[in-house]
């Protein structure tokens, strides 16, 4: 569930942070390791738990709606584990987060309308649905090849801060 949080001020100015459950961080995790991995075959879940940090117990809960869904494939044997059942690109971040999390919605009232009598004349009610909108958009607008490009850039990044040092 997303949630949001009344972080603190800073300057008069009330910061506010959105966030998304762990099932929907982590799973979007998942298929940023199979995404990096695309290719070379299935990929064991203790490798992804070790590599992007997930318990593998909670690891273990988040394959099944994957699988489901379709978006990745389980391989039984000695070269078993998971991979991606399309390419990167074809998934994008929107199907995922919709499969995982129960919304976007920064308040019900964007989600369920009917449920409050105010949601008609509530100006901040459209400014909540407009952030929905433009969450979601991102989302659509990102697959995990743009991740994997991203995830790409930062250990490009990472290793040059590491040579200046």
């Amino acid at each position: 569930m997303l949630t949001f949080l009344v972080n603190k001020t800073i300057d008069k100015q009330l910061i506010i942070i959105m966030k998304l459950s762990t099932r929907a961080r982590y799973g979007t995790r998942v298929l940023l390791e199979l995404s990096l991995h695309w290719g070379e075959g299935p990929v064991l879940l203790k490798d992804i738990s070790q590599r992007q940090q997930i318990p593998l117990p909670y690891l273990q809960q988040l394959i099944g709606p994957l699988v489901k869904a379709g978006i990745i494939k389980t391989t039984r044997g000695a070269r078993g584990g998971i991979s991606l059942l399309k390419l990167p690109k074809e998934v994008r971040l929107s199907e995922v987060i919709k499969l995982l999390e129960v919304s976007i919605a920064p308040v019900a009232c964007v989600d369920n309308p009917e449920l409050y009598p105010r949601s008609d004349s509530c100006v901040t009610h459209d400014i909540w649905a407009e952030v929905k909108r433009a969450m979601y958009g991102v989302l659509e607008s990102t697959t995990f090849e743009d991740l994997v490009e991203r995830q790409k850039q930062k250990g490009a990044l990472k290793q040059l801060k590491d040579r200046q040092k």
